[in-house]
């Protein structure tokens, strides 16, 4: 839902964001500007990474840009995206080039996409890999060259202005991810859940705000250690992300939590958050940060207060 509807006759863009080291890429730019924002693990299990889509607003700069992920040869495939990252190890690579969504919905230099779709950014000291920055303007400008854009069939997603289900009182929501302490408290004089990560407000460089959120989704995938090497020094592997089929999810909005399950049967079908008949249960009109946790014996335990 947007104030301007030609908003909608564009494709949506997904970008792969940094989030870790916290004081290389803290604070990354253009997150409040985003739709919708997936967090998860990155490999090895400790730290995370986000992939942010944009539809309705257009920052001037988005990034860190880092390298893709498994997952993320399913979030453009959910919302239509074109995706847009810094690169990819060999063996997710050859699975990007064998997709649908190769070669006309993947920009990255790993597949001969640079300047100007992505620039440097030097005026921070950083390591080389934590430099990197594009903006959904630029990366639907050479989609449209490769004959892409225009309305995406979004159909799927509902929203409400006020809730639809009952819930349980939730005004902090603790999600320990293995070297990161997230957290989410409701501010009900504006009605949004504020971010904070190890304790300090969680801001985005375009504007110095706190990251906030109309609605903060936990979806518990099923997640495991394939043998593609995403990480040659250490070893670790990428992990695969099962965002398909259903599972259990939590809805936090308005305060309130709602436990739910989320849908998705086909590859192209709409991630979608329903009761346990399949109902449909709204989100608050706005953005939603999505809290990928893994389901099963990495399970991580949540702490929500009311």
């Amino acid at each position: 839902m947007v104030d301007d509807p030609s908003l909608l006759d564009r494709v949506p863009v997904a970008i792969k964001i940094s989030n870790y080291p916290p004081q290389y890429v803290w604070p990354q730019a253009g997150i409040n500007s985003a739709d919708l924002i997936f967090e998860h693990y990155n490999e090895g299990w400790f730290a995370t990474r986000w992939t942010a889509v944009y539809l309705g607003k257009d920052p001037e700069r988005v990034g860190p840009v880092r390298s893709g992920r498994l997952i993320d040869l399913e979030i453009p495939a959910i919302y239509k995206a074109v995706l847009a990252c810094s690169g990819f190890s060999n063996g997710v690579l050859e699975l990007v080039r064998n997709s649908d969504l190769y070669p006309d919905r993947v920009a990255s230099p790993s597949v001969g996409v640079g300047e100007p779709v992505f620039y440097r950014d030097f005026s921070r000291d950083v390591p080389l890999e934590h430099t990197m920055y594009t903006s959904p303007a630029l990366v639907r400008t050479w989609a449209a060259e490769h004959g892409v854009g225009g309305r995406q069939h979004l159909e799927g997603m509902v929203f409400s202005e006020e809730a639809t289900v009952e819930g349980e009182p939730a005004t902090y929501v603790y999600i320990p991810w293995h070297l990161l302490d997230a957290e989410w408290r409701y501010d009900e004089a504006g009605g949004r859940y504020l971010r904070w990560s190890d304790g300090v407000p969680h801001t985005d460089a375009l504007d110095g705000r706190q990251l906030s959120a109309a609605n903060v989704v936990v979806l518990y995938v099923p997640q495991w250690d394939t043998d593609i090497i995403e990480e040659p020094h250490s070893g670790a592997l990428s992990i695969q992300f099962a965002l398909w089929y259903s599972n259990r999810a939590i809805i936090f909005r308005d305060g309130v939590r709602i436990d739910a399950f989320w849908q998705r049967w086909e590859r192209e079908d709409m991630l979608t958050l329903t009761d346990e008949k399949g109902n449909p249960i709204p989100l608050k009109v706005g953005n939603t940060f999505f809290e990928v946790v893994p389901a099963g014996e990495r399970e991580i335990e949540i702490v929500v207060k009311p």
